[in-house]
């Protein structure tokens, strides 16, 4: 269970005994929620003792009485809003002018309990609180997180694609100004790296779009009857120009089942990400593996390669956006980091899972399992 701290500022002991001894094995709990909720209970009897352990403890809920000896209650709250603490604050209090419960309300006060109170009526305010606070809590993160990754975006997009437009100028400078010579042939060297630069860009673009197409929901209507085969032919022939290059060989198979009932743009999104790893990742000559098999219970895409392989901390990081390998082997290999992120947002809109067996030196296997009873299987036997 998690517990959040509460603190109680009233003069009258009574009160603040009363809330500790209700709430003492008081929980709270949500179907939302992560796990249920209980709570700490500390007590100040004045304003300015409460302002001492507010800064001192930060509390997650403030209970506040107005009527206090010396500074208010209205002041305490004023103090909190000003410090932008993030504490959820009630007012509980006998009386209370409209101008009181007005300045309270303005000042981020979410709720008035009156004096006295019933245990049923603390624990039914304390129970929206509770809700309250963590919906703000949850709220805060996401939109921390959004700014986190929409900053790492544009970190990664302007340097992936400032970084080969610079150095394609530089070449197309060295030409146009004829700093090689006359000859085309002298210029071999920097059309053929502008070429490698170009295709970097275009990955990126592909990835983006990638990106932008994965809605992150299951969407019904885009489900159609996909032939596995033409999927695995479609993404060995989408990065053949380069396995040509690299003198990579395919080996494919599905077995088990000819067709699924899915949407094909998401296990285009698979197939092609892991095929592409494949090769981008593999040694020259080396050979790439894609698999398909059903069964009763599971759906498996599997693609193995005979490549440079990684370690357990590099595996770890995988599947994070924006994250990517950087070693001495990888230094020349470009791409986005969004790829096997993309990649694990699909698999889990089907309930699926995905592992990498993967050693240095000796490739890597990626699987994709996901359970039959998310892709119907409508044609057996082949």
């Amino acid at each position: 269970m998690a517990q959040l701290k509460i603190l109680v500022v009233d003069d009258e002991p009574g009160i603040r005994s009363g809330v500790s001894r209700i709430l003492g094995n008081f929980h709270v709990t949500y179907p939302f929620m992560d796990e249920d909720y209980t709570f700490n209970i500390l007590e100040a009897a004045t304003g300015e003792e409460g302002i001492e352990i507010i800064d001192r403890v930060m509390p997650d809920i403030l209970l506040l009485d107005n009527k206090l000896p010396g500074i208010q209650g209205v002041e305490v709250l004023e103090y909190v809003r000003k410090k932008n603490y993030d504490i959820v604050v009630a007012m509980i209090t006998s009386y209370a002018s409209i101008d009181v419960a007005v300045k309270a309300h303005n000042d981020g006060a979410i709720d008035f309990i009156p004096k006295p109170f019933t245990p049923q009526e603390l624990k039914a305010s304390i129970e929206q609180i509770t809700k309250q606070q963590y919906l703000r809590r949850i709220t805060h993160k996401l939109k921390v997180e959004g700014r986190k990754v929409r900053f790492q975006f544009l970190s990664v997009l302007s340097h992936e694609l400032k970084a080969p437009l610079n150095a394609i100028e530089g070449y197309l400078r060295m030409m146009q100004e004829r700093q090689m010579g006359d000859s085309l042939d002298e210029y071999a060297s920097a059309i053929e790296r502008s070429l490698q630069r170009i295709e970097s860009m275009r990955n990126l673009i592909m990835d983006l779009l990638d990106f932008t197409k994965v809605n992150f929901e299951r969407q019904m209507e885009k489900m159609q009857n996909v032939n596995l085969k033409e999927l695995v032919s479609m993404a060995v022939v989408t990065v053949s120009p380069y396995a040509i290059h690299k003198d990579i060989r395919f080996e494919t198979s599905v077995n088990g089942c000819e067709t699924i009932w899915a949407d094909p743009n998401d296990f285009e999104i698979i197939l092609n990400n892991l095929v592409s790893n494949a090769v981008k990742y593999n040694k020259p000559g080396g050979t790439v593996t894609v698999s398909v098999d059903c069964n009763e219970n599971e759906f498996t895409i599997r693609v193995a390669d005979t490549g440079i392989g990684m370690n357990s901390e590099e595996r770890d990081m995988l599947f994070e956006e924006f994250s990517r390998i950087r070693n001495d082997k990888t230094r020349n290999i470009s791409g986005s980091g969004l790829g096997l992120s993309i990649v694990k947002k699909v698999v889990d809109l089907y309930h699926g899972v995905i592992n990498v067996e993967s050693s240095p030196d000796r490739g890597s296997a990626f699987s994709v399992i996901i359970p039959m009873s998310q892709v119907s299987n409508l044609k057996t036997g082949i």
